[in-house]
């Protein structure tokens, strides 16, 4: 069971929210906020798994909310403005729901963080486990940490490199396979990659070579290079 909830600045989209949540097995809409402070309040106290978040709000918008948790939840953003998908997804967002939206969208979209949040509870638990288990089109496909190379974002997909075959991990956004990795063998060096610390040739101030692939260390990331040696 995931425990969500919604911030919205109108008490009749909450409505509308509340009554498709029962509708969805998995999801225990705790609480409704229509103040974004107060729900901040309730995040910073409570466990929420998920958050369905509106953007035009008046004190603070949606996306800005987010920027300021410093570990956010799922979200899936509801709100009546398409402008704003791009970026949301830039966020790592499960979905973006343009209202009004159908109780077969809202599912859809409750059906992806459901997936996700049985993936991230999966790895907590195998941390050090020899292998993950990523979706690769419909399929899920074991990937043995010592094959990986590197993990490049792209797009809405993350390309896992491995030694001998590239995967395509379909709607696994970068941040969430840093979750599944252990951390002391996969550091995160840029916004798009992650790489496997024991595949690391060489190295200086703005590039690591892994394998046959020379991967650039990005800027918010340079502190990675203390890391990154202690490691060696």
């Amino acid at each position: 069971m995931m425990t969500a909830i919604a911030i919205d600045d109108e008490p009749i989209a909450l409505d509308i929210v509340k009554n498709l949540a029962t509708k969805v097995p998995f999801i225990e809409l705790s609480a409704v906020f229509t103040n974004a402070f107060e729900a901040l309040n309730y995040i910073q106290q409570h466990k929420v798994d998920l958050l369905f978040l509106d953007i035009k709000m008046p004190d603070i918008n949606g996306i800005d909310f987010l920027h300021s948790l410093p570990n956010p939840p799922m979200v899936i953003f509801t709100t009546a403005y398409s402008e704003h998908a791009v970026k949301s997804f830039e966020l790592d967002a499960i979905d973006y729901l343009l209202k009004p939206f159908s109780l077969a969208r809202f599912l859809k979209a409750c059906n992806k963080a459901h997936e996700l949040f049985h993936l991230r509870n999966r790895s907590e638990t195998e941390t050090e486990s020899a292998y993950i288990f990523v979706k690769d089109g419909y399929e899920q496909v074991k990937v043995q940490l010592a094959d990986i190379l590197f993990i490049e974002a792209a797009g809405n997909y993350t390309r896992i490199h491995l030694t001998n075959d590239t995967l395509l991990s379909t709607r696994v956004s970068i941040s969430d396979m840093q979750a599944m990795l252990p951390a002391r063998k996969f550091i995160r060096i840029h916004r798009t990659y992650i790489i496997a610390t024991d595949k690391i040739s060489r190295f200086d101030k703005v590039q690591v070579c892994v394998g046959a692939h020379v991967v650039p260390i990005g800027a918010k990331y340079a502190d990675v290079l203390e890391q990154l040696g202690s490691s060696q």
